[in-house]
């Protein structure tokens, strides 16, 4: 694995001969080698473990730094941090002049043209998808295919990303559900604490399937997004405007030197190369203007019937979580509901006991009255208190059963 690395460096790394350049050239390809103020100048700089994909379904695991990515795939840094595993982005999908970025999910990499650069991780997803596209493209070798090599990588993408958030959708739903008619038959701390992790649970998993919903609708609302996005037909378009131009300007080239008056062969030759230079920049120019003009046309009825039929499988499973969300709700309105009639039959049971204790207060002040050292008539009577007792004790059931009816009235609570 080692040797395979050299070449695809050496591809991307201008090559020189100081013994600088050497060490930091090992250093990326290695990590091993080089000085120790190259390595402590490029720590800004760590390679990181990638996989780059052919689009014959070969693949080879390469260490390199940021920098060589960026000049392989005229990428800006900023494009790169998407990509980075140690910070947190939204689901992102750009079309840039020679690549696409892709970061859903887990699955982040490069696609260009001609291959796919895919960072190494031991994550389900990641390994998957490689295998898989490795699979898909040594299948598909000898037969036509109507989608170019960076779209086929794009579907596998959304594909993988799309399978992924609707297996956790259902492995959640399959947590939930059991949980949410447990708390509708009996309401349980433990029982709500484990409904607030799965809450929590599920609105992470919202978010990250609303950033793919939003991403994919946003590029079908733009045409020029999706137009950037043809890399093969781009560098196809390149290629042959390149020769074109390239004929063109040695047929020029030829007429200019043929009708020109004899010099010496010095001049003849330095003249030449001269025309030429200049033509190139202006050839340059007006091929940066044609591409530019023209990818506002390009036809993207094929990539956006790809992203739509995924569009629809996202929406789908953004459904299915809303579905959730509101089983949820509904779950919890109930379980205020129960909690609100049971707080409501504590009231009323209160308001019960507290007329039942205002009676009974009564017999405290007939108490408090006989004892006291008094002279009355009324102690002359041996069954003078028991009358005293029926007539108190009446009073109150009366006075009670007022106080009944007054809620009753009010409609307080039904009796």
């Amino acid at each position: 694995m080692g040797e395979s690395r050299g070449p695809f460096l050496r591809a991307f790394i201008p090559g020189s001969t100081s013994s600088d350049d050497t060490g930091r050239l090992n250093l990326d390809a290695r990590g091993n080698r080089g000085s120790h103020s190259v390595g402590t100048k490029n720590r800004g700089h760590a390679s990181r473990s990638w996989i780059k994909i052919d689009q014959d379904g070969n693949f080879e695991i390469l260490e390199l730094d940021k920098t060589t990515i960026m000049r392989h795939c005229s990428l800006p840094a900023r494009d790169l941090r998407l990509l980075d595993p140690l910070f947190i982005y939204p689901s992102t999908i750009l079309g840039r002049e020679k690549a696409i970025v892709v970061s859903l999910v887990q699955i982040r990499c490069i696609i260009t043209a001609d291959e796919v650069i895919l960072m190494n991780s031991l994550d389900g997803c990641v390994v998957q998808y490689y295998l898989e596209l490795c699979k898909r493209l040594q299948t598909n070798k000898d037969q036509a295919d109507d989608l170019p090599f960076e779209f086929r990588a794009l579907e596998l993408a959304l594909e993988l990303t799309c399978m992924s958030l609707d297996a956790q959708v259902k492995e959640l739903g399959m947590e939930i559900y059991p949980v949410l008619d447990e708390l509708a038959s009996s309401i349980s701390t433990l029982n709500l604490e484990h409904l607030r992790r799965l809450k929590g649970h599920l609105l992470a998993l919202t978010q990250q399937v609303q950033k793919v919903h939003d991403e994919i609708e946003h590029l079908m609302d733009d045409d020029g997004d999706m137009a950037a996005m043809y890399l093969t037909e781009k560098k196809q378009r390149l290629d042959s405007s390149s020769d074109g131009y390239t004929q063109t300007n040695i047929s020029s080239l030829d007429r200019v030197v043929s009708k020109s008056a004899p010099v010496s062969p010095v001049g003849s030759i330095s003249g030449a190369q001269k025309l030429q230079r200049a033509f190139s920049s202006i050839v340059t120019s007006k091929h940066g203007s044609l591409i530019s003009s023209s990818s506002n046309r390009e036809n993207v009825e094929q990539l956006e019937m790809l992203l739509e039929a995924y569009f629809v499988v996202v929406d789908n499973t953004l459904s299915k979580l809303l579905s959730l969300k509101e089983y949820i709700d509904d779950t919890e309105d109930l379980i205020n509901i129960k909690l609100g009639n049971v707080q409501n039959q504590l009231i009323q049971f209160e308001l019960l006991l507290t007329a039942a204790t205002f009676v009974a207060t009564i017999f405290a002040v007939v108490t408090g009255v006989f004892g006291m050292n008094l002279k009355a008539s009324v102690f002359d009577y041996p069954s003078a208190f028991n009358w005293v007792l029926v007539i108190t004790g009446l009073a109150g059931c009366l006075l009670y059963f007022s106080f009944l009816f007054y809620f009753k009235h009010k409609k307080v609570f039904p009796l």
